[in-house]
């Protein structure tokens, strides 16, 4: 009995603890410009990440930030200014949106 205890404590190692881990990727700094481009171009974060394959949008984030203070002050105002504009954008466009329905509703009334 006890020879039949050894052999069942006895374990193969496993395929995965045999293999090194894998290396990490890199990435051009001409590639990480061209997907910090596309970020600012309107595209998500995400859409971006999945395009080219990247382990998700933190590290786009992370890269813009690099880039930005790179650029410098000047990159960081005009990223400061975009997204102002974009959120008053949002707002006229709902503005829009609900002065249409308005047109619409007082329209049918006539």
């Amino acid at each position: 009995m006890a020879g039949r205890k050894e052999s069942a404590v006895a374990k193969k190692p496993s395929p995965a603890a045999s293999k090194s881990p894998p290396s990490r990727r890199r990435f051009s700094d001409e590639f990480r410009q061209d997907a910090v481009q596309m970020l600012l171009d309107g595209h998500t974060a995400a859409s971006v990440a999945e395009r080219l394959g990247l382990s998700g949008p933190a590290l786009l984030y992370r890269w813009k930030a690099q880039q930005l203070e790179r650029s410098g002050p000047v990159a960081a105002s005009l990223d400061d200014r975009v997204r102002e504009l974009e959120a008053e954008l949002l707002r006229v466009t709902r503005e829009r949106d609900i002065l249409k329905k308005a047109l619409a509703i007082v329209g049918r009334n006539e």
